[in-house]
């Protein structure tokens, strides 16, 4: 799966923000400090963040990184790696992941620990892994648990605090089996839930 190690340069990009995330995440600034689940809103009314589910981590400076969860493209992996033999047997498509490094591919686990690798916690028991042999790995050993999506989403400081704020999303606890689940119909349910919840504050 040659068609990822190219990007050298954003590898090395991910592995500074995983330092991050790994050294500093007890200093989180802003109003989002632990991993969440973001519901847009329906008044969010944008072509990329429209009607999605996220997951956010925080990295320790009031940034944070995450990754759109609910939006399937007309792609698999087979398409992607047709001369990789374990890829040809994943039939879920790729997920539109964000729109930063849309060009790599990251496996979305969920177990207990880490796959090992250049591989991140996004919440507990939900890792993510951005390194290609690692994301191989995954894909030959445990694809029924993963979630294969394309590019990420970069808050800098302050930003998702802000969008939160200016009433952009629902902000819900992490849940690793949330966020696997299939997304027809989840952003709908998603919002009834957190309407309904407001609703009784």
């Amino acid at each position: 799966m040659n068609a990822r190690r190219p990007l050298a340069c954003l590898t090395l990009f991910l592995v500074a923000l995983v330092a991050t995330a790994v050294s500093a995440a007890d200093r989180a600034a802003g109003s989002v400090d632990e991993p969440v689940i973001l519901v847009a809103k329906p008044a969010l009314r944008d072509r990329v963040y429209g009607a999605t589910i996220l997951i956010a981590k925080p990295l320790g400076n009031g940034g944070h990184l995450g990754f759109i969860v609910n939006k399937p493209t007309p792609v698999t992996l087979g398409k992607l790696f047709p001369d990789h033999g374990p890829s040809q047997k994943v039939t879920d498509p790729v997920y539109l992941g964000g729109p930063a490094g849309s060009q790599m591919i990251f496996a979305m686990v969920q177990r207990p620990d880490s796959p090992g690798g250049k591989s991140l916690a996004v919440m507990p028991g939900l890792f993510v892994a951005f390194d290609a042999e690692t994301v191989d790995r995954i894909i030959e050993s445990e694809a029924d648990r993963a979630r294969y999506v394309a590019g990420l989403v970069a808050w800098r400081p302050g930003e998702l605090s802000a969008e939160i704020e200016a009433g952009a999303w629902y902000v819900l606890a992490p849940d690793p089996a949330l966020v696997m689940r299939k997304p027809e119909g989840l952003w709908e349910e998603l919002v009834r839930r957190s309407q309904n919840a407001n609703n009784t504050i």
